[in-house]
């Protein structure tokens, strides 16, 4: 299948699909939320959108102006100078989609780890975890120069491994709206929720990453498939303090900065 075909059968471009699904999905949650909230919010939400709404706008914008090639125009490259593993073997489209599809989930489930036990990485990424309310708008809360280290690492991965660019649009999709969908605060039955996850992050398996206690922050490091953390071991399955009660955050950030944008972008920068 052509890129530019596939793109074509939508009548729109790349973007406009890329931003028509993502503020879908986020209505979608924001709502589900509202209707059935698994925990009551213990900071102000109207400012805490606000920060975390100005800092995905912010990284937007110093993404378009430092990185105008994106993995999907890398993956287009590649395909056109043969570069990448999956260029050298001959293989069904669907099966090419689906490996690549794959291997960049395990890319981003083995930098998310990463992010974690690397500390000048850890320092970016605790921007994310500082919030002390995890919703479908925390998913939107990372660190310019963490989504801009992350585009480099994904074009990495596409260029070595050759991956389509259909694969890499579709994952894209598929990894933002898995991001809005396990952040929020929604309650699902435990029958959902065990059948969902066998195969996908949910909300209450993704809650347990967010968690104030160390053993729990550095685990379920999934963002769409709940493979990877079985695999490797860095599965919890539940939070030691119950969904309800547990503590979201990191100790030392308990108070209202958090919710504060200057004080976000900065904190990568300073001391504890």
């Amino acid at each position: 299948m052509q890129d530019s075909g596939f793109f074509s059968l939508f009548g729109l471009g790349e973007n406009s699909l890329r931003l028509g699904v993502f503020l879908g999905v986020f209505a979608i949650m924001a709502l589900a939320e509202w209707a059935l909230p698994k925990r009551e919010r213990s900071m102000p939400q109207g400012r805490r959108w606000l920060t975390n709404w100005g800092i995905v706008i912010l990284d937007s914008l110093i993404t378009r102006l430092v990185m105008p090639i994106l993995p999907i125009g890398v993956a287009i490259h590649a395909t056109n100078q043969g570069w990448g593993l999956l260029n050298w073997i001959a293989l069904p489209n669907w099966l090419s989609l689906l490996i690549a599809f794959l291997i960049l989930d395990f890319a981003i489930w083995l930098q998310h780890l990463l992010s974690h036990r690397i500390p000048i990485f850890w320092k970016l990424h605790k921007v994310h975890h500082v919030d002390r309310d995890i919703d479908v708008s925390t998913a939107l809360r990372f660190h310019p120069l963490e989504i801009l280290l992350s585009l480099i690492y994904k074009i990495i991965w596409v260029l070595v491994f050759g991956a389509p660019a259909v694969a890499v649009f579709l994952f894209e999709v598929v990894l933002n709206g898995a991001a809005l969908f396990n952040h929020a605060n929604v309650r699902l039955s435990p029958g959902v929720d065990r059948f969902l996850r066998l195969i996908v992050v949910t909300p209450d398996m993704h809650r347990v990453h967010h968690s104030n206690r160390p053993r729990e922050t550095h685990s379920n490091f999934g963002f769409n498939l709940s493979i990877w953390d079985r695999m490797f071991r860095t599965y919890v399955a539940q939070p030691q303090d119950g969904h309800e009660a547990m503590t979201i955050g990191l100790d030392p950030y308990q108070d209202e900065k958090p919710s504060q944008f200057i004080w976000s972008l900065l904190l990568p920068f300073l001391k504890r």
